[in-house]
This record gives structure tokens, C-alpha cells and sequence, in this order.
């Protein structure tokens, strides 16, 4: 499947080349649709991790990055930020955490939808 505004290599763990093809179709579906909206671009952080970079980076044990279903879009303006969360909104993500200079979005169906929180 191709993307509009991505390439699936964008989603690769560093430690393993190629692993962004584990990303979820729907996920960066909805993803390349919030990126149309949103009308700037996303500079995709961290797409998929393996077992082994979610543990460098700290990530949670049961991150959804694990799964495929996550990003973190680089974000350093105010109001960038809003154009992508309202963007990420529009399109039916409703799991979304905003950093100062990221903000996670993902579709994980084992998470309680309807959330929103701070990285400190």
C-alpha cells in the first residue's frame, strides 16, 4: 500500500531497517489523512519500535509503538501543534499525547479511547 505524504521506511525502528512495514495499514491510513488536513507537514520521530529500542528509549512495556499503531510527530510550535492535534481529532484518533516537542498519536484498540495527556 502507498502512502500520500509518507514512505514506510519514515516508520522503521533505527535498530532494524525495513521494521516499518510491521505498522498497521489503518493506522497510516489515518495517519496520511490527518497529515491532508492538518496541511503542514509531520516529521515522524518514532514510528514502530523493536522490544529492543522501546527498552533504550524507555518507552512503556505495552506501548503501542510495540504493535505498530503509534507515532510521535515532531512538533515545536504552538500552533503547529494545534493544526495536527485538531487534524489527528478530525480524522477518529482519540488517543493523543502532546510533549513540547512531540505528540504521540495511536490506534490501539487495547486502550481506553477518549484520552489526551501531558509528557512532563
Amino acid at each position: 500500500m502507498s502512502y500520500r505524504y509518507f514512505h514506510i521506511s519514515e516508520f522503521d525502528s533505527p535498530d532494524e531497517p525495513g521494521s516499518g512495514a510491521g505498522m498497521s495499514p489503518k493506522f497510516l491510513k489515518m495517519l496520511d489523512e490527518a497529515r491532508d488536513v492538518a496541511g503542514v507537514p509531520f516529521k515522524i520521530n518514532s514510528g514502530y519500535r523493536t522490544p529492543a529500542r522501546n527498552e533504550a528509549v524507555n518507552g512503556s512495556v505495552n506501548s503501542s509503538h510495540l504493535l505498530g499503531c503509534a507515532a510521535d510527530i515532531s512538533c515545536h510550535t504552538s500552533g503547529k501543534r494545534f493544526r495536527i492535534v485538531a487534524a489527528l481529532i478530525a480524522v477518529g484518533f482519540t488517543r493523543i499525547g502532546i510533549s513540547e516537542t512531540f505528540i504521540h498519536v495511536d490506534h490501539d484498540a487495547t486502550k481506553t479511547p477518549g484520552v489526551a495527556w501531558l509528557y512532563a
